[in-house]
């Protein structure tokens, strides 16, 4: 099932409900592709200088809020490549100059940031972001001054935009091969438990059909704020349900009260494992290796993948963080997309955002995850699907992983059970 499709770049707000930015992110309108601008992108003056030695590039993150347990290593991440684009000569031969920016776990605040980065700090390229409602809220901003975003993080796919390059995971490389997974298991029940918001109700409206499409059950669905840490009525409710697993789309340190709360009722892995979507290396720590071992995770990069590439990548991280701290996938996915930005302009010859979308397909790195290659047409990038398995370590093992990387469908065009997902 894991097929590809290459449909033209257009944006979806489907899946926003509770946010109270969906008014504004109704400006985006379908049918675009890479390289092609709406009248008001196309007449958006940029002031980058590119007439001196260097070159500004911006990273914004929550570098505090809820959100900060995941994104200050994302951060981290894009600092180091530019750390090694700049030592390797640079981009056209000027050194990058990152200026960074705290998202404060706030789509308003991303948003607000985006704007001063681009018109005020005059950037080149901004990377960063995390949640769907922060990558949203800067969509318009991006598109309105014609300025380009790497978003680095798994998302719920039924987007695409001429302004931003996915270097994250689309649903069909990370949620439906967990969902592939989990049925060869055996699991014909599931319970669905996120945060209330884009990602994770968009992302469970496609399990659901995916669900009916497989014979699978859904015995429960509860979401909650982010940040929420009293989990002790959803746990209760999953017990009780009895599912052959859960489908955990929470994100950032709700987590920690989540699996604390489902090891102190005597849940375990072997009775009810949890499949994660948005777990990884440095969350393990603060959730405690004690309350998480055994569960599962879906990803596209673990730290123990053991190529020489990713060999080189882990050791420059703990060279310059700390030998005890770990690499994980969101934090890989920035890092990967600085070098495909530092490639893509190479090819391109140029800074200019209309010669980097022309130039972009086709563009590829090799990243500690693999080979990666942009696609022109949705302006994602190809990724190789990982199930892993949280140890005592506190690191996550590969139990599973597809034949090869997966080409982004975005859209899910390739499977007839998401028909009409994408409005």
């Amino acid at each position: 099932m894991l097929g590809s499709a290459r449909p033209q770049l257009r944006k979806s707000v489907l899946g926003a409900g509770a946010l109270t930015l969906v008014s504004v992110l109704t400006l985006a309108g379908c049918g675009s592709r890479a390289g092609d601008e709406s009248s008001s992108a196309s007449s958006a003056e940029s002031c980058v200088d590119t007439e001196g030695s260097t070159i500004k590039v911006g990273s914004l993150n929550s570098l505090s809020g809820t959100m900060a347990i995941s994104e200050v290593t994302v951060r981290d991440a894009i600092a180091l490549a530019v750390e090694e684009i700049n030592a390797d000569g640079g981009v056209l031969g000027k050194q990058i100059d990152l200026i960074g920016e705290d998202g404060a776990s706030e789509p308003a605040v991303f948003a607000e940031k985006a704007e001063k980065l681009i018109s005020s700090d005059c950037v080149a390229a901004v990377f960063g972001g995390w949640t769907s409602s922060s990558r949203k809220a800067m969509l318009p901003v991006f598109e309105n001054n014609n300025s380009l975003l790497y978003y680095p993080v798994q998302y719920e796919g039924l987007e695409s935009s001429p302004n931003i390059f996915y270097t994250g995971a689309t649903t069909n490389q990370q949620i439906v091969p967990a969902l592939d997974y989990l049925k060869e298991q055996g699991i014909t029940s599931l319970y669905l438990v996120g945060s209330d918001y884009v990602f994770p109700q968009t992302a469970n409206r496609i399990i659901k059909a995916y669900a009916e499409a497989n014979g699978i059950e859904i015995l429960g669905e509860d979401y909650t704020p982010l940040g929420s840490t009293d989990f002790s009525t959803i746990v209760n409710k999953v017990r009780t349900a009895g599912a052959d697993a859960v489908f955990n789309t929470l994100n950032g340190d709700s987590n920690v009260a989540f699996f604390r709360e489902y090891r102190n009722v005597g849940l375990t892995p072997q009775e009810m494992p949890v499949v994660s979507v948005s777990i990884a290396e440095e969350e393990v720590g603060g959730i405690g290796v004690e309350n998480i071992e055994g569960q599962l995770t879906a990803w596209n990069y673990y730290q123990t993948i053991d190529t020489p590439v990713n060999n080189t990548f882990v050791q420059a991280y703990k060279d310059k963080y700390g030998q005890d701290k770990p690499t994980s996938d969101p934090m890989e996915a920035a890092y990967v997309s600085v070098y495909l930005w530092r490639n893509t302009v190479e090819a391109a010859d140029s800074f200019d955002v209309a010669a980097i979308q022309d130039a972009a397909g086709g563009v590829t790195f090799e990243a500690p995850e693999g080979l990666v290659t942009i696609d022109g047409d949705n302006n994602h990038i190809t990724k190789t699907a990982r199930i892993g398995e949280i140890r005592g370590d506190g690191l996550i093992y590969t139990i599973w992983e597809s034949p090869g990387p997966i080409e982004p469908d975005p859209y899910l065009e390739s499977y007839d059970w998401a028909e009409g997902l994408s409005g």
